[in-house]
Order: structure tokens, then sequence, then C-alpha cells
């Protein structure tokens, strides 16, 4: 199998896995998690960095209009963990999973709002049909799914910035992580005086686990930057629905999480969307593949 491949389902596998590390930490505030998550995972970029000899370029690229891309990549992106690590252990996995099942239709609508790109009119009928899911189980829930739209929000719109910033994975989580690097710290230092700091004062399992955020942030990010540039894009379209495939499955089977028949057809209304999304663009791309008969060709 192609080595690009292995990479990106081992990303997309970590993601999927996520909730059971964050809940091993549960007894940890999520802001405090979100700030050992942001140093620790800048810490071991700067050595990646570092040991890979990528210092010298990695500061060239560095002025007032990249940071000022990055510093909205990292406000967003500082969101959606938050968002997420809470959901997670206030027992909400389902409707995480829901989140990252509905960004890349998402994504794929504020392509045509931001950056004006034009849809195929069979590329509407996902589109519709994810809104029309997303309606569903507003009634449903008797709320709007406002974890899994907060999600998918926040994660598209970093994913549009990403598309309009002009480094790569490696560097560009960095400069996010080192923005948000000195507000961390502060905060952190704080809970410290303030005597409702978690870290050092909850047992070495914690402790550790905390500082391991950042090396299961980093990991699956470095495999899937090399995934992406060794593979076909529509894999990676393909791929990114393991994660909450099995966030899904977590939250239902092993976290026992409530879903019942309502929900299972709102989920299902939108697995349907997603479908249809997939194969669509498999077709197109397929199509767009195929060379043009030169003149005399039958």
């Amino acid at each position: 199998m192609n080595k690009g491949i292995l990479y990106g389902i081992g990303a997309y596998i970590a993601w999927g896995f996520f909730p059971i590390y964050w809940k091993f930490l549960h007894h940890v505030p999520a802001i405090q998690l979100i700030g050992h998550r942001i140093i620790w995972s800048c810490l071991l970029l700067l050595v990646v960095i570092a040991v890979t000899k990528q210092w010298g370029e990695f500061r060239t690229t560095l002025n007032p209009k990249v940071l000022r891309i990055y510093t909205i990549a990292a406000l967003l992106i500082g969101v959606n963990w938050l968002i997420y690590v809470w959901a997670v252990n206030a027992d909400y996995i389902v409707e995480t999973s829901l989140g990252y099942f509905i960004n890349p239709l998402l994504s794929v609508l504020m392509g045509v709002i931001f950056l004006k790109e034009r849809l195929r009119y069979a590329q509407w009928i996902p589109v519709i049909l994810a809104a029309i899911g997303v309606t569903y189980l507003t009634f449903v829930y008797g709320r709007l799914p406002y974890i899994a739209l907060s999600l998918a929000f926040s994660f598209g719109l970093y994913g549009l910035v990403k598309k309009l910033s002009p480094l790569g994975s490696l560097y560009g989580l960095t400069i996010e992580t080192a923005i948000l690097f000195i507000p961390a710290l502060i905060y952190l230092i704080v809970m410290e005086v303030n005597s409702t700091a978690a870290f050092l004062h909850t047992g070495i399992t914690s402790d550790l686990l905390m500082i391991g955020a950042g090396l299961v942030t980093t990991v699956p990010l470095l495999m899937f930057a090399s995934a992406a540039r060794s593979i076909p894009l529509w894999a990676v379209g393909l791929l990114q629905y393991i994660a909450p495939t099995i966030q899904f499955l977590l939250g239902v089977f092993l976290y026992k999480e409530p879903f019942n028949q309502n929900q299972l057809i709102g989920f299902g209304i939108v697995w349907v969307a997603l479908i249809f999304f997939i194969v669509e663009n498999f077709l197109a791309n397929r199509v767009a593949a195929q060379p043009i008969p030169e003149m005399g060709e039958g």
C-alpha cells in the first residue's frame, strides 16, 4: 500500500481515538487542557524544526503579513480545540462527530461564499441534504446542535484561512501555537497562583498526559502533512471520514451516549449527503482525468 495512504490512515485513526485520551483527563478543566496542549505542542514543534535543521528557513517566513494571517488561524483553532475537549468530557462525543461529518460540506459552501468558487449543480444536492439533516436534528434535540455547528464553523473557517495562508502545516502550526503560547502560559501561571491548577497537583499520570497532549497533537499532524504531499486530494477527502466515524462509534458503544431512532434519521440524512458528495466528486474527477481524444481518434 502507498506509504502516503498509510500515513493518512494513521493520522485520521489517531484523531478518531482522541476522545479516549481526553476522557483520561476529564477531571482537568478544558481551558487548562488547551493551555497545556498549546504549550507542549509549541515546544515540540520547535524541537522538530531545530532537529531537522529548518530553523533558518523558518525564521525567514516570519513577517507582519504572515503573523496577521496566522493570528486569525490561531484564534480559530484555539476555539475549536476548546469546544472539542469540553464537549468530549461533557459527554457530547456523538455531537462532536456530527460537526466533523458536516465540516467538508460546510467548507464547500464557504468556498462559494468567500472564494467565489462555482459548484456543479449536482454538488448542491449534498449541501442541501446536510442542511435538511441539521434542521431535522434541531427539532429532535429541541435546540440547534450548537456543539456540532461550532466545531464545523470554527474548523471550516480555520481551513479557509489556511487555504489563503502561505506556509505548510509544520511552520503554520508552529506559528499558531507560538502566538497562543504566552497567553496560555500566563493563564496557567495564574491558575497555579490561585491554587486551582491541575498540573503537578493531580498525580503523575495526569501530568504525563497533559505533557503528552503536545505529542498527540503534533504526530498526527506531521503524518497528515506527509500524506497530503504524496496522495491525491480525493483520497485525502475519503480518509477524513475515518475520524468522525470512530468518534461516533466510541460515543455510542463505548461511552453509551444516548442515540435514539430520531437522531439516527438526522445523522442518516447527513450520511446520505456525504455518500452523494463522495461519489459525485469521484466521478467528476475520473471524467476530468480522462485524456481528450486527438483529432482523428474514434
